[in-house]
This record gives structure tokens, sequence and C-alpha cells, in this order.
């Protein structure tokens, strides 16, 4: 069962979502941003405004379904795997990134580049998404053990 807040956490994320479907579609097709970095879909999983294309829809769909099965901790459980799977990513990205011939990202770009002022930057993001691995990994396994109680 969903509360009242629940429940517009769900209709506000299905929305950003949707306008972030839209508007990666206009950055990408119109725009040719398709590697651009959107800083505010960073909430559904969107680096750049490609990943939008995808996110988008998807956590439309999700926070669709929860909200018709009333399903706040299935909700969370999804979250929480998603941002898991992510974050492997997202490790395997950077320590490609690290040892890639091609330089993609240079270092200069990140907003964390003033502290370390070097490429080590590239393994501080691979460390910060393993640390995001393990905490995702304990909160799936909290929020699954909650969700299957309650099927």
């Amino acid at each position: 069962m969903l509360n009242q807040i629940q429940t517009i956490i769900l209709v506000c994320f299905a929305f950003f979502s949707l306008a972030g479907f839209i508007l990666g579609i206009k950055q990408t097709t119109f725009k040719k941003r398709a590697y651009r970095q959107t800083f505010i879909f960073n909430l559904i999983g969107a680096f750049v405004w490609a990943d939008t294309i995808v996110f988008g829809p998807f956590w439309f769909l999700v926070s669709l379904f929860c909200l018709l099965t009333k399903d706040w901790l299935l909700f969370l459980l999804i979250v929480s795997v998603f941002w898991a799977v992510r974050s492997l990513g997202e490790i395997v990205y950077w320590l490609n990134e690290q040892f890639a011939g091609l330089n993609r990202n240079p270092p200069e770009k990140f907003r964390l580049y003033p502290l370390f002022k070097n490429d080590s930057i590239w393994f501080i993001y691979q460390i910060f998404w393993q640390s995001v691995l393990v905490i995702t990994i304990i909160t799936s396994l909290y929020f699954a053990r909650l969700w299957l109680r309650t099927v």
C-alpha cells in the first residue's frame, strides 16, 4: 500500500523520467548532443543525453507499474538493483578509461579535477562507483527481504 507521500514521489519520478526522455530525444536527435553531460537526470542514471532515451522510459514504466500495484517496497528494490547494475557498469567504464590509449575524457573536464590535477580522477570515479556498488548490494538484499515478506 502506498501512502500519500510515496504516491507523490512515484508520480513526480514518472513525469521527471518522461521529461528526461523527451528532452533526450531533442538533445540527441536535433541538437546532436548525445554525449553531453546532463547533471539533472543523474537521478535516473542518465549521465549523458543519450542515456535519457533508455532510462527515461524505463523509469517511467517502473514508476507506473509500482503506482498501479501500489508497491513502494518493489520500487525501492528496483532502484537499489538498478544502481547496483549501473555502478558495476561505471566501474568497468572507469577501469577502461584508465588504461585505454584513446583519451575520451580528459581529466580537466571533471568537477573534481581541481582536487587531483591529473589523471588519477579516473580511478577516483572508479572507486566511488565501487562504493556505490557495495551500498546498493546491501540495500538490494535488505529491500528484497522486506519485499518477499509482503508477497
